[in-house]
């Protein structure tokens, strides 16, 4: 076995024997020697690695299922999300994969999930190749080199991408699987090798440990500004959430996973998993530099095969280009991945109908509705399948990773938000004009101009106009942002189609959220979106 640092805990856990050889923690310039040699990814002219991850070029969720057994069972929301597979399922195609594994090579990245050390989780990652293994590396927090050699993993990923299942045999919808088992402690990943489902399972796994310690999970980003006020963003892959907080004038805690508990807001990850299709240097110049440099892995983004250059606004492969990088990569990056309890809360939904305002003022049991209703689009290309924005509703804003039934995390955000007084916004970064196909996405220099004068308080002294159709307040001025831009009615040439449209989307908020009419208590009833009769 090769590598700087090795567990002195082994891989007998897993029941690897006959290895031809196992990579213990690699340094990232080891790591891309690795990717390079065995044709796995390419250099690019800036020394980004460059890999393709062929027909998965995006999330498999119908191909994640949760082991079924005494221990978990009762806590699981199971249904459409979360779908049930057998200990006896899960064991054989464990023994399968242990099988296929023999006579070849793995690598190992013992790291930590979660900034704040009270809260913490150890994870090894065991990869089938080397660019995985740095995508590890990047995305989760390194440990001192001292406290790896001791290093007892708390959950297990194996991801063994080119091993496919055989769903007659196996019990799998197809030959894709992401399988976690709590009672192993456990997550095989196999038949795909989109880098994110290796992240996404241990955001699966926080979902499901942390509510029992009374720390909320979130699928948000989350900023600081120069007086520590603390602001985090809800919302889908697409929605902005990595984009609005990597903001110069703030200081960037994380882009994507989080956890709010009694003393801190704290980052899940050590790296960034951003969204590069049609980047630009003038609009988001943090971002556009990560995928310059070394350390960066890019993955299904366009690159010359004789210079090396990269086309960021090639879609070739697939709208859901990424770029994961370590966060310190970005300039003003926390270097502690913490920040204090929370001044705004911000709830980011990519309207495809285009009739939500660019942002409204929530009160509490209003942002417990949004929260709990997660309207938004399917951004295309991060999900199998998906080709256009789709409208959907994705409870807490991250459906997909949440094993508990969506009251329980509703019910952490209303107390946290109670207990500390946020304020709480509702962020449209969709269209505007019209719906997908004839109006345009939101200007994100308008949406920048309101996000910032929501933080810094500027928004709290404008008149609030109501909104007819959701009862959301409105400001009827922001710096920087046309008037008109502020109430969407205004940007759509045919006022009545925006009103039957309006009204069309307060149905189905309505429609929605009858599955948790019974869960919340009345002023959460009483502050929904019930539609004109």
């Amino acid at each position: 076995m090769t590598g700087p640092v090795i567990s002195s805990y082994g891989l007998d856990h897993l029941g690897l024997v006959n290895l031809k050889a196992a990579h213990w923690n690699l340094s990232p310039a080891q790591l891309y020697e690795q990717a390079l040699l065995r044709g796995e990814a390419r250099l690019s002219r800036h020394g980004a690695l460059v890999a393709l991850t062929g027909q998965h070029t995006g999330r498999s969720p119908n191909d994640k299922f949760i082991v079924q057994e005494e221990t978990t069972s009762d806590d699981i929301w199971w249904g459409n999300v979360n779908k049930p597979i057998s200990e006896e399922a899960f064991d054989r195609l464990q023994s399968r994969i242990q099988g296929y594994l023999q006579g070849r090579e793995v690598f190992v990245q013992d790291l930590w999930a979660g900034a704040d050390p009270a809260h913490r989780l150890p994870v090894r990652i065991v990869t089938q190749h080397a660019w995985h293994n740095m995508f590890a590396q990047n995305m989760f927090i390194r440990p001192p080199l001292a406290e790896r050699t001791e290093f007892e993993p708390a959950f297990t990923v194996l991801q063994v991408p080119d091993f496919k299942a055989v769903p007659e045999r196996d019990g799998t919808r197809s030959d894709v699987f992401i399988l976690c088992n709590f009672k192993k402690r456990l997550v095989l990943i196999g038949g795909t090798s989109y880098a994110g489902e290796i992240k996404k399972s241990i955001f699966s796994v926080l979902n499901f440990l942390l509510p029992a310690k009374g720390v909320l999970p979130m699928h948000c980003s989350a900023n600081m500004g120069p007086n520590g006020d603390t602001a985090i963003f809800f919302g889908l892959s697409g929605t902005g959430k990595t984009t609005l907080s990597a903001d110069s004038s703030r200081t960037l805690i994380g882009d994507d996973e989080h956890g709010w508990a009694d003393s801190s807001v704290f980052n899940f990850e050590g790296g960034c998993y951003a969204k590069v299709i049609r980047l630009s240097a003038e609009a988001e110049p943090e971002i556009y530099a990560t995928t310059r440099r070394f350390g960066t892995i890019l993955e299904n983004v366009v690159m010359d095969p004789d210079t090396r250059e990269l086309d960021l606004d090639d879609g070739q492969y697939t709208e859901n280009t990424r770029a994961s990088y370590p966060i310190d990569f970005i300039p003003n990056a926390s270097a502690t991945g913490t920040g204090p309890q929370p001044d705004n809360i911000i709830m980011l939904t990519a309207d495809a109908f285009g009739v939500l305002p660019p942002i409204s003022k929530l009160t509490a049991e209003q942002a417990m509705y949004h929260f709990l209703s997660g309207y938004t689009a399917r951004v295309a290309g991060t999900e199998k399948g998906v080709t256009e924005p789709q409208a959907t509703f994705s409870t807490c804003f991250g459906a997909p990773f949440m094993p508990r039934h969506p009251t329980v995390y509703a019910k952490l955000l209303g107390e946290r938000i109670a207990r500390n007084g946020a304020n709480c916004w509702l962020v449209n970064t969709g269209w505007t004009g019209g719906a997908y196909g004839t109006g345009k996405r939101m200007s994100i220099g308008h949406t920048r101009s309101l996000v910032r004068a929501a933080l810094d308080g500027q928004l709290a002294t404008v008149n609030h106009a109501p909104e007819p159709n959701f009862g959301l307040l409105v400001p009827e001025g922001c710096e920087g942002v046309p008037a008109d831009v502020l109430f969407p009615k205004n940007t759509w040439s045919d006022k009545s189609a925006y009103d039957t449209t309006a009204r069309e989307v307060a149905r189905r908020f309505e429609a929605n959220f009858q599955q948790f009419a019974d869960h919340v208590d009345a002023k959460v009833r009483a502050a929904g979106i019930r539609s004109a009769a």
